[in-house]
């Protein structure tokens, strides 16, 4: 794939994050949820800490089943990383469609969806509302919020998309619906890339 194709199809995925204010619900801040926004010196060090191009901070945390998932193994995989909670309603909203996308790619060894839960309660929260919705991608526990303090999520649901480098190719805020034709045939150009 020549590389005009490739900044094409990080340019469809960075229209597709530039997209993430329509509709944007911040559904953070709940009581017992603790997000907040790093105040420091180095404040405006965070804005641009996920650029384009920048590697994604390295992480490990368990799955459902209580296995150890560490982001640095996935790579030569391109990853969908979507940090979530159960009592978020644009989560509701956004997860049937990344249920779709795994759907549509499940059968692709270079692909991953990585559905980080935030909830403090863990395992006993998530585990039945993940039943209850039928939902059939790979979901991590983040009871300690490591994820979202790593890559200063503001709110939920936020999603990375991170390339078989480790790169992070496009940023998300709000809910979103991933099962569309142009994500899916971005996603499917952006697979097509070679790592180096």
């Amino acid at each position: 794939m020549s590389q005009a194709k490739v900044l094409s199809v990080l340019g469809i995925l960075v229209l597709l994050a530039g997209l993430s204010f329509v509709g944007y619900h911040s559904a953070v801040h709940h009581g017992k949820h603790r997000h907040h926004h790093k105040q420091s010196s180095k404040e405006s060090d965070y804005e641009d800490e996920f650029a384009a191009g920048d590697i994604a901070a390295d992480f490990q945390l368990e799955d459902l089943a209580g296995h150890p998932v560490t982001l640095s193994e996935m790579r030569g995989k391109v990853v969908f990383l979507n940090v979530w909670a159960t009592w978020c309603g644009p989560c509701l909203e956004e997860m049937p469609s990344m249920e779709t996308l795994y759907d549509e790619f499940k059968e692709r060894q270079d692909f991953v969806i990585l559905a980080v839960s935030e909830d403090t309660k863990g395992r006993d929260t998530v585990i039945p509302y993940v039943t209850k919705n039928g939902y059939h991608f790979p979901v991590l526990l983040d009871p300690d919020n490591k994820v979202t303090d790593a890559y200063n999520v503001s709110g939920v649901p936020e999603t990375f998309i991170i390339d078989k480098n480790g790169r992070i190719v496009a940023h998300h805020m709000g809910a979103f619906d991933w099962s569309s034709a142009d994500v899916k045939e971005a996603l499917r150009e952006l697979l097509e890339t070679r790592e180096g």
